[in-house]
């Protein structure tokens, strides 16, 4: 039965992104302010270009502390190296792709096109739910 489950079915659609090129501590106030833990980065164009998470947002921390104030964009923290999901695969394969990665969420696409974002959370909404 847990198969059947797809990400699409619980995970977040509405999401929160971020641009590339804003200032890396008005991205963090965005993530506190929404209580999240990471959200996807656009370019200019609306693509897809990165993930701005709470490791990143250590990153900002350290560089504050070196270089004496913050500063920096987004895309200077950024990861850039995108692993995404398909929103129509399974909740368990999804599961197991959580348990082998350090990764909280993940962007989800349909058809080429960012749909929405998937949480650890979410999976375990999906096994309480059944």
């Amino acid at each position: 039965m847990l198969a059947k489950i797809t990400i699409a079915d619980y995970m977040t659609k509405n999401i929160m992104t971020v641009k590339a090129d804003i200032d890396a501590l008005a991205a963090i106030k965005q993530l506190l302010s929404h209580k999240i833990t990471c959200a996807p980065v656009l370019d200019q164009s609306g693509k897809l270009v990165g993930m701005f998470s709470e490791i990143d947002c250590m990153k900002v921390v350290l560089s504050a502390s070196y270089n004496q104030g913050m500063s920096g964009k987004v895309e200077e923290y950024m990861t850039k190296e995108i692993i995404s999901v398909d929103a129509k695969s399974s909740i368990v394969d999804l599961a197991d792709k959580f348990q082998d990665s350090s990764l909280r969420s993940y962007p989800v696409f349909q058809d080429k096109s960012l749909v929405g974002i998937v949480s650890r959370t979410d999976v375990l909404k999906a096994i309480v739910s059944i």
